[in-house]
């Protein structure tokens, strides 16, 4: 029998499934996205305690996230070939690349260096847009993923322009953007049947004893009106489309989020995440079926 080595880097995808394997489901998944507390999406205990000790080293060699963010793990405009969990969109790549994550000591100039985002072009939105030059994202795998299902990819895309437009009323000015603040920002494309309704969660709590999660403990504003919610959902149009675009909704379905700036780990760069789960050639055959 093969041992599966421990790291005390990112992990690799056999360590996921042997030492952290996934303490939700897909559904459940889906379920604490749509109860309006992004604050429900965890990491295993476990792993997270993993995760503290190599950032305090990552932060010692690069003096911090932002730094090794900008000088080494996000690559504008070019293909993730870094991350030791692969997506199938990338297609097959070997874990143990040269250029894989793990190999943090890789030799860059002055990796302190602070280093900023590089300047926009003339051209470029003020804000995040469907179809702006690849330039202007990096979609990288999330070397440190929430606790999903092993069919679940978990995704980062990475912008230099803000999600939100620089606009926007502040928190105290408008409601509206108030609840963004606190609630962020939530989408799913591909799925044949509507999102879990918020009122199934107290089902999923269970699954959520181990952080002490009860329902009296949310933080999530009330549900609006239904103009409100439109005018919720707009603000999420763009980052939507993008999110359809890459991820085929007849071959893949997702659940994307923006967390709100009280769950943001690097606040300085603004960043999506998405969930993807490849549709089995049943669930493909039955889509087709019913578009018929």
């Amino acid at each position: 029998m093969t041992t599966v080595p421990l790291g005390n880097g990112p992990p690799t995808r056999d360590e996921m499934l042997v030492y952290y394997p996934a303490k939700f489901t897909w559904k459940q998944l889906k379920t604490f996205i749509n109860s309006r507390d992004l604050g429900l999406l965890k990491r295993d205990r476990t792993l997270q305690k993993r995760y503290d000790m190599w950032s305090q080293g990552i932060r010692d060699q690069y003096g911090s996230i932002v730094n090794y963010l900008l000088n080494y793990r996000i690559q504008w405009g070019q293909k993730d070939t870094i991350s030791l969990l692969r997506s199938s969109l990338d297609g097959i790549h070997g874990e143990n690349s040269a250029n894989s994550v793990a190999s943090t000591t890789t030799a860059v100039p002055d990796p302190k260096a602070s280093r900023k985002l590089p300047p926009l072009p003339p051209n470029a939105p003020t804000y995040f847009k469907a179809d702006m030059p690849a330039e202007l994202y990096s979609i990288i795998m999330n070397d440190w993923p929430y606790s999903v299902p092993p069919e679940v990819e978990h995704v980062l895309i990475w912008s230099r322009v803000p999600i939100l437009p620089p606009d926007l009323p502040s928190p105290t000015a408008s409601p509206l953007s108030a609840r963004l603040h606190q609630d962020g920002l939530w989408g799913y494309t591909g799925n044949a049947s509507p999102p879990p309704s918020p009122s199934t969660l107290p089902e999923c709590l269970p699954a959520l004893a181990e952080w002490g999660v009860t329902l009296d403990k949310l933080v999530r504003s009330p549900r609006g009106t239904p103009e409100e919610e439109r005018e919720v959902k707009a603000y999420g149009a763009e980052l939507d489309s993008f999110v359809r675009q890459r991820w085929n909704e007849c071959e893949w379905e997702t659940a994307w989020f923006v967390n709100p700036p009280r769950l943001q780990s690097v606040p300085e760069l603004t960043h999506a995440h998405v969930f993807a789960r490849r549709k089995t050639p049943e669930e493909i055959a039955r889509d087709e079926i019913n578009a018929a």
